[in-house]
């Protein structure tokens, strides 16, 4: 008996904290409504990416009282009172016989026409929406570079040809947009194909020569088509923060080049 009647007490806190912990802890998990602030209202939301070659800019920006609806007042109909009716006498009273009385006819004046004046009113002014939303998209283009080399009008067997990128080693663009200035800078990295199965990947541009950061040599005479893929990507910056753009620009240049041996002469 002793020992039933201690434990009824830790038994009665633990289902008390049981119940009580659940009011304690729950509240702290509801997130309030008021905490989420809505996209786009006070600041600008900007995004840069790329589609179908080009530079892509959106911009958005609300600001303003949004009006919401107000709820109509709620109209309760009122209950009229039940008048009970006044029972009927079960007997009707005779009328008097007396004769009625005729009183003379009298003509009316006649009335004086009353003109009415036309009151024009004026129609209010529905002033204009104090919330503004803007926005724009803007498209940038690259530039499409070519390929040069060195000598112009072909190449020898086993002398290298110099290459090299006739492009701007980068793209800059100062851009406005819904009040908002954005600053886009791209560069490129090359895959070169020399057309005779032989790639070279470089983020270089090559230069004419002595430079040969992009040379190659043929072993073999014969026209063979050069092919350069420059793949653009880069950053934006908006207010001091920088950010990758979204995907990438693909551009291809594409040149012919004749391989001749010592004794055949040069053409293009």
């Amino acid at each position: 008996m002793s020992h039933s009647s201690s434990r009824k007490p830790h038994t009665r806190l633990f289902i008390t904290g049981a119940l009580i912990c659940p009011v304690i802890i729950v509240p702290s998990l509801i997130r309030p409504i008021q905490a989420f602030a809505l996209d786009c209202v006070d600041t600008a939301c900007l995004n840069v990416y790329t589609q179908n070659g080009k530079i892509i800019i959106e911009g958005q920006k609300g600001f303003g009282k949004t009006s919401r609806p107000s709820a109509k007042p709620l109209i309760k109909k009122s209950l009229k009172p039940y008048v009970k009716p006044s029972p009927k006498p079960l007997f009707t009273p005779r009328k008097s016989t007396t004769p009625p009385t005729v009183k003379p006819y009298i003509a009316p004046a006649p009335r004086k026409k009353v003109v009415r004046k036309v009151v024009v009113k004026a129609t209010p002014k529905v002033s204009p929406s104090t919330a503004i939303s803007l926005n724009d998209r803007l498209e940038k283009l690259l530039p499409t570079g070519a390929i040069a080399r060195q000598p112009a009008t072909g190449g020898l067997v086993n002398v290298p040809i110099i290459y090299w990128a006739d492009l701007p080693s980068f793209f800059t663009s100062q851009v406005a947009i819904i009040g908002e200035v954005i600053d886009v800078t791209m560069r490129p990295s090359f895959l070169w194909s020399y057309g005779d199965g032989t790639f070279f990947a470089t983020t270089k541009f090559g230069a004419p020569f002595p430079s040969k950061e992009i040379s190659h040599t043929y072993s073999h005479a014969g026209t063979y088509v050069v092919t350069m893929l420059a793949t653009w990507g880069g950053t934006w910056t908006h207010n001091g923060i920088t950010r990758a753009i979204t995907g990438e620009i693909r551009k291809l240049s594409v040149a012919t080049v004749r391989i001749s041996t010592a004794n055949t002469p040069l053409s293009s």
